[in-house]
């Protein structure tokens, strides 16, 4: 009877002790999130600190303290939801894991902000706003704050709704609503907002029709014919040309402008010459590496996973390059009229400003940027590594296009409606080829069109979030800029 008793004890105590463990590991799970968030407040806070050590703390100084603080929440918002545009379909496509993806994004990203992050930028954010209206100095520093702030906002309601989208746009709603704010509707330069809101139809048009077109071609010419390898060894190296030629053009314009003023012309030429030499150099590595491999699909993923990495890593070399700006350009702008008293056009970000820009974008994306990247690498349409590259490789040569042709665009845009594209294009080109199947079997075994119809490879939920997204990022940026103007004019700045 004592054993009897004794071994219930211990069942009950196993029993307690198991229930213990499952309470440690839900309060472990639920706490999980918090802990992003304190070393987002951490850096958030050492960015205010940086800011006060360098405007030597000085009383007129708390304006750039606070300025900075913003910055760095720009920042990590802008590595949490834009970067997963460029690592989204590669870790989608099962060519990098979520852990090398965000280690290469955070190398590449720190790299572009500081080697070829530019050293000046417009202070009213592409010309949106008249700088008239913005001419007291006071008035002006409130603005940018109040932008930097409003635009740090949408993007992080937006990742928190599992939506990527412009952080281009978001900056530029909110200058024009600080501006409208500061001095009336007149200020805003519509015909530019016109510009812009055009390109939120532009951009993912361009990107999607050059991604479907580049998978089109692929299927064409490498994965529907008899002996895929021999076609691979022809048209991979091609292909790895192209991406060379479209990023050493798209690098040259972005990030060689700190060292020489570069036109669309010279960068053609810089990328056609790195096109020619990529492909000289790829085709007997393609060789090498297609030797021995079956004559099947799987084989020419191989093939294709080693142009996709080095593409992702140099999509998110030349955004960090470009995108910086977004984060760093109004507080830049703050410390230049804090310091001289007057408002610029243009005006040079300091290196320690570009460093807090540089290191909230690697913060924001180690933290939060799996969400989004998995969202837009797995969860839009099913990706490969043919796919994928077909993604990467139009973002560059769209915004090469876009650049050419005058054309305001997003690569925000241009890299999801790349991802869309690949899968409207798989939609139609799989009911063309159910069709010409159905009509040769007897009827009794046909499938009926309304059934083909249920089967899409593009989820409809999460492309009408992203549109819906788009659509509204700017204006619901502008409404929260007028917004966070009124209150710090009420707080005193």
């Amino acid at each position: 009877m004592t054993d009897d008793n004794s071994t219930r004890r211990w069942k009950t105590l196993d029993q307690d002790l198991n229930r213990l463990s499952r309470l440690e590991a839900a309060s472990m799970h639920s706490a999980r999130p918090l802990v992003g968030v304190g070393i987002s407040l951490v850096f958030v806070t050492l960015a205010a600190l940086a800011a006060a050590i360098f405007t030597g703390g000085e009383p007129q100084g708390l304006a750039v303290v606070v300025a900075a603080a913003f910055g760095a929440y720009m920042a990590l918002n802008i590595g949490a939801n834009d970067v997963a545009n460029n690592m989204g379909p590669a870790v989608g496509a099962r060519a990098l894991s979520m852990l090398g993806a965000i280690a290469i994004a955070a190398i590449c990203e720190s790299l572009g902000a500081l080697l070829a992050g530019g050293d000046v930028v417009s202070t009213i954010s592409k010309g949106i706003v008249d700088p008239a209206g913005l001419s007291d100095t006071l008035v002006f520093i409130r603005a940018m704050m109040a932008a930097l702030l409003a635009a740090s906002i949408w993007v992080n309601i937006a990742t928190w709704v599992g939506a990527p989208v412009s952080t281009t746009h978001a900056v530029v709603g909110g200058v024009m609503g600080a501006g409208i704010a500061a001095a009336g509707l007149g200020t805003v330069s519509w015909p530019t907002m016109s510009a812009i809101a055009a390109s939120w139809v532009i951009s993912p048009l361009l990107g999607g029709i050059i991604a479907a077109g580049m998978l089109a071609f692929i299927k064409w010419r490498v994965i529907y014919v008899e002996d895929k390898i021999a076609a691979a060894r022809r048209w991979v190296p091609v292909l790895i040309g192209i991406m060379a030629a479209a990023f050493a053009a798209y690098l040259a314009l972005k990030g060689l402008k700190k060292i020489v003023d570069i036109d669309i012309g010279t960068a053609l030429l810089i990328g056609a010459a790195a096109g020619v030499l990529f492909w000289a150099v790829s085709t007997p590595f393609i060789r090498r590496q297609s030797e021995g491999l079956e004559n099947r699909n799987r084989s020419l993923k191989i093939l294709f996973r080693l142009p996709l990495v080095v593409s992702a890593g140099l999509l998110s070399f030349a955004h960090g390059a470009n995108d910086v700006a977004n984060a760093v350009g109004p507080l830049a702008a703050v410390v230049y009229a804090q310091q001289s008293a007057g408002v610029a056009g243009e005006v040079s970000i300091p290196l320690w400003v570009m460093i807090i820009g540089a290191l909230g974008i690697s913060v924001g994306l180690v933290l939060f940027g799996p969400k989004l990247i998995g969202m837009v690498g797995g969860q839009i349409t099913k990706l490969n590594p043919m796919r994928a590259y077909c993604v990467a490789l139009s973002a560059a040569v769209t915004v090469i296009a876009a650049s050419w042709l005058g054309l305001p665009v997003s690569s925000t845009h241009i890299a999801v409606g790349g991802v869309f594209g690949v899968g409207f294009f798989r939609e139609w080109y799989v009911e063309r080829r159910a069709r010409r199947i159905n009509e040769t079997r007897p009827p009794s075994q046909r499938i009926a069109r309304q059934e083909r119809a249920r089967r899409k490879l593009v989820r409809r939920s999460h492309f009408m979030t992203v549109i819906a997204a788009w659509v509204i990022t700017v204006p619901a940026a502008a409404l929260l800029s007028g917004l966070c103007f009124w209150m710090l004019r009420l707080l005193g700045f």
